[in-house]
């Protein structure tokens, strides 16, 4: 399964320089100019897990295999994309394509850099890339409303479901409101995913701040903070600079005793990949034994055959149960043969919803 965070912004706003450091490549290139990334870049980057660590010292596992989240980085968006300016285009037909969106903000003054709006305002940046985007669902929508809404005159029983959901998001988005606002049943959601629209996907700002206010934020960083919590989104504070700088160190210690220079207990990445999971609502399970001890990804109300089909698709097609044991119990009896000993490994059937940190042996045949 594809977990992907789409890193979006206008023009020179950081995205790259974050990227590169992000997933410690070169392969996007950062260019004081609009449009130095033309195609997407993606970037696949370990989650960081101290649990992983944990759990395998007790397995003895010869190797720890974490999970992964993926990072694209598209094309920057100028005002007008919607109707194809700039590279408006590519821009939206990449940003469909990703589950999630952190949409970098520049929240830093001065420096080499030009602001492609000429003055430094994320708020209105974050406005103008959410305006763009909207239009884009706007346009798309409308035509698939009318068309939708004749087969529905035609007794089509799937357009007859369709058409209330989509007049109840055009209306959003003609009163300039993104579709993620607009409440939807659990029986509409089905309908609501399958229109796949820009703006209902979650959004994570990350404010690009100056080195000396990566810490604690600054007066730009706090209006995209009360921005964010009324949209009821994410916010990282992150300095891209520093990140590019971390990146360039070879080992850990060297990479914390950096940060602890500068008051930073961790990397902007981990701040970003927690807050990445968030919003993505996903959680981890884990598999342990001698020859490794392994993180694995699923989305939070998964059940134990789903998360045995992310292993493979045999696991979940032949599912039996799952040995389950939590990760509390798991350090406190000191691995699996302790918790069994003491009561406190399950055997869960088809309807176990996983939790995070479960560690888990699926039974299966096929």
């Amino acid at each position: 399964m594809g977990f992907n965070c789409g890193i979006v912004g206008l023009p020179n706003v950081g995205k790259s320089t974050l990227f590169n450091a992000l997933t410690n490549t070169a392969a996007a290139e950062a260019a004081n100019y609009p449009f130095c990334t033309i195609e997407p870049n993606t970037g696949r980057v370990s989650v960081p897990d101290p649990r992983l660590e944990k759990i395998s010292a007790i397995s003895q596992s010869v190797q720890d295999i974490p999970t992964y989240l993926e990072f694209v980085d598209i094309a920057g968006l100028v005002r007008g994309a919607s109707t194809g300016e700039g590279l408006g285009n590519q821009f939206l037909g990449h940003i469909r394509e990703v589950s999630a969106i952190i949409h970098v903000l520049r929240c830093f003054d001065g420096g080499d850099v030009t602001h492609v709006e000429g003055d430094v305002d994320p708020v209105r940046d974050a406005e103008t890339v959410e305006t763009e985007l909207m239009l884009a669902d706007l346009e798309s929508l409308e035509r698939r409303h009318d068309q939708t809404a004749k087969r529905a005159k035609g007794a089509d029983p799937e357009a007859k479901r369709q058409v209330p959901v989509m007049a109840r998001v055009l209306e959003a988005l003609r009163e300039g409101k993104p579709a993620r606002t607009v409440n939807v049943s659990a029986d509409e959601e089905p309908i609501f995913r399958a229109l796949q629209l820009i703006t209902a996907k979650p959004v994570m700002y990350a404010c690009n701040v100056d080195e000396d206010s990566a810490a604690t934020g600054n007066a730009h960083s706090e209006r995209v903070a009360e921005m964010a919590a009324a949209q009821g989104q994410g916010c990282v504070v992150v300095s891209a600079a520093i990140e590019a700088e971390v990146a360039l160190l070879d080992t850990e210690a060297e990479k914390a005793e950096f940060l602890e220079t500068l008051g930073l207990v961790e990397t902007g990445l981990a701040r970003i990949i927690r807050e990445g999971y968030a919003l993505l609502d996903l959680i981890t399970f884990f598999t342990s034994g001698p020859k490794e001890s392994r993180a694995w990804t699923v989305w939070r109300g998964a059940t134990a055959p789903n998360a045995a089909g992310e292993i493979h698709t045999d696991f979940e097609k032949g599912f039996i149960r799952a040995e389950t044991i939590g990760y509390d119990e798991f350090i406190e009896f000191d691995g699996e043969q302790g918790a069994k000993d003491a009561g406190k490994m399950r055997l869960e059937g088809k309807e176990y919803v996983v939790q995070d940190g479960d560690l888990m042996l699926f039974r299966f045949n096929v």
